[in-house]
């Protein structure tokens, strides 16, 4: 999957309906006011960007103008590590098959651990600072600090970043129940 197609996802995954309408009130002049109102979702601006030219891989200005505009520092730490190759890079060193594995494995996570996901992250070698960061940047998404948590451990570990470290890891909490799930979505994947 394309690094910067996937920031974007991220972004539009932690735009709140206030920042919504901020952004598509930046682009006013960018595009037409019809198209700005069929506009419900962040991808679905960031689309029409892409389509227009607007933003790309390799033209992030606007997109980082909006971003400090709204005042989402969050978003904009996450860009600018992309722009520097962090978080495309990371994931780019990792062979197809970890890549895949660890997606399945991010997703069968973020959709099975609750509120302790903080013992998690912090067994995987997360520390709290990184963790209060998170936690600043999407406040009332619980998924998506999860999701930012295994990303941060996915950089911070890079090709050692391995499936059965975060296997062991779930079991090590007492998570067997979701360290299952991770093992038969995997072997799912294989057949």
């Amino acid at each position: 999957m394309d690094p910067f197609l996937s920031l974007l996802h991220s972004f539009s995954m932690s735009l709140s309906d206030h920042d919504l309408s901020s952004l598509k009130f930046l682009c006013l002049d960018k595009i037409g006011k019809r198209k700005l109102e069929s506009v419900k979702a962040g991808i679905d601006l960031f689309l029409i960007l892409l389509e227009q030219r607007e933003i790309a891989k390799e033209k992030v200005d606007f997109l980082q103008l909006m971003i400090k505009t709204i005042k989402r520092e969050d978003l904009i730490i996450q860009l600018q590590e992309f722009i520097e190759g962090g978080q495309g890079d990371v994931v780019n060193h990792l062979d197809e098959t970890e890549k895949r594995q660890q997606n399945v494995a991010f997703e069968v996570i973020c959709d099975n651990v609750g509120k302790n996901w903080k013992m998690l992250v912090r067994r995987l070698g997360i520390s709290d600072t990184k963790i209060d960061r998170i936690l600043t940047a999407s406040p009332y998404n619980l998924q998506e600090q999860l999701m930012q948590s295994l990303r941060e451990w996915q950089k911070w570990k890079g090709k050692e970043a391995k499936v059965a470290d975060l296997i062991k890891a779930l079991r090590d909490c007492k998570m067997n129940l979701v360290a299952d799930k991770v093992e038969n979505e995997l072997l799912q994947q294989e057949n």
